[in-house]
């Protein structure tokens, strides 16, 4: 009897369920890294930063890619947290609480936050301060930036962590052989089940993350034409 049929022996039409997780988690991430990427390109362009561009592995694993990207997103809540640091150090703190006051104008506080970058690297634009803004008044991004940050590491420790991202091609079989080892087969369905939750929350979590990085981002597009 084929593996496969010990995981799904009551229904044949879902054989193909764990390669379809397999590749929606994949497409998923790939868009992940691509959004990270988009916003590594504006911390680095206009607020100084130098923080390294990343890109999925083929050769590595599930968790392997898990760690790339939260590393990469551990960097820049590191500089965000820079950023307030800077601004409250050289700020009056009634400017400084101005920055977070939602009933402040958002020009009042870009104009704030350009004075204190002129300071740092001597002169700045507009946009590097509507930028350093943006990341700092968007809670939208930061509790997205966590919350992706520990669904990956979820994900990464699940029984498809250890799996190869290339491994779709080899079919299921080749899969499953390859999550054997990591849990009896009795607790094959129970783990996959898990991991379908797992899918599903990083999905919800991972389309929240785009949309809060495409804000930054747009923003920057209107803001140099």
């Amino acid at each position: 009897m084929a593996l496969s049929d010990l995981l799904y022996p009551d229904n044949p039409k879902r054989k193909q369920e764990l390669i379809h997780l397999h590749q929606e988690l994949l497409d998923c991430m790939s868009t992940n890294f691509h959004a990270t990427n988009e916003l590594v390109g504006v911390l680095n362009e206009h607020l100084g930063c130098t923080i390294t561009p990343i890109e999925m592995r083929e050769s590595s694993t599930v968790k392997e890619n898990c760690e790339i990207i939260i590393q990469v997103m551990s960097e820049i809540q590191h500089q965000v947290q820079k950023i307030d640091s800077d601004m409250k150090e050289k700020l009056e703190p009634v400017l400084y609480q101005k920055l977070y006051d939602i009933k402040e104008p958002e020009l009042e506080k870009i104009a704030i936050a350009q004075r204190v970058f002129s300071i740092i690297f001597g002169e700045a634009t507009s946009t590097a301060a509507m930028v350093a803004i943006k990341l700092l008044g968007s809670n939208h991004l930061t509790l997205t930036v966590s919350k992706l940050i520990g669904l990956l590491a979820q994900i990464g420790a699940s029984v498809l962590g250890g799996v190869s991202i290339t491994i779709i091609g080899l079919g299921l079989e080749m899969i499953l052989h390859a999550i054997l080892g990591a849990v009896e087969r009795s607790q094959l369905l129970t783990a996959v089940r898990s991991y379908e939750k797992h899918l599903a929350e990083f999905k919800a979590a991972s389309e929240k993350y785009q949309q809060a990085i495409h804000e930054v981002t747009s923003l920057v597009r209107q803001q140099v034409q």
